[in-house]
């Protein structure tokens, strides 16, 4: 098998990280839904600055390309689908350490809702961070928090990080 096919440390950190962030995000909805039981209660103040909300999100960021019927369901789970295959093949490939780890947050996050948006027909969002009424963030969920985690760790390296040419010999 050639190099760049074999399942290395660096792969296999972005793996178990996206299966780690699918899981906590996952157990997460799991006890906001089935034991504290937000979506009867719709909201709960546990600090000044953080709420539990319930939200059925049936868009993707930011509220964007609302899902409102089924056959738009089942388009935004195909590109999900198609995207979290992409960031597969990208971390099987990529071999930069800080990377991989940006992408294993950006896959679980992705997988996480997917899965949400498979089984209920909607991403579950529950985390309502606000400053009195000053709120700098849509509700969230541990999926949305990794995604946006890893798309900045992301962007932040591609454009401070750039690599730098090798310098041309001249004769």
């Amino acid at each position: 098998m050639s190099e760049n096919r074999r399942l290395t440390r660096t792969t296999m950190i972005g793996y178990v990280l996206a299966a780690a962030i699918f899981l906590i995000d996952q157990v997460s909805k799991y006890w906001i839904i089935a034991l504290i039981q937000l979506p009867q209660r719709g909201q709960i103040e546990l600090l000044s600055i953080l709420n539990f909300t319930w939200v059925e999100n049936r868009g993707v960021s930011l509220g964007m390309l609302t899902a409102s019927s089924d056959t738009q369901r089942w388009l935004l789970v195909g590109l999900t689908g198609a995207i979290s295959l992409g960031v597969i093949v990208w971390i099987w490939r990529e071999k930069r350490v800080q990377d991989v780890f940006a992408l294993g947050l950006v896959l679980g996050g992705a997988i996480g809702n997917l899965s949400d948006r498979i089984r209920y027909g909607y991403v579950a969002d529950f985390i309502d961070l606000h400053f009195g009424d000053f709120q700098p963030f849509l509700v969230f969920n541990v999926a949305d928090a990794a995604i946006t985690i890893g798309v900045v760790i992301l962007v932040l390296r591609a454009f401070l990080l750039r690599e730098k040419p090798e310098p041309v010999e001249t004769e």
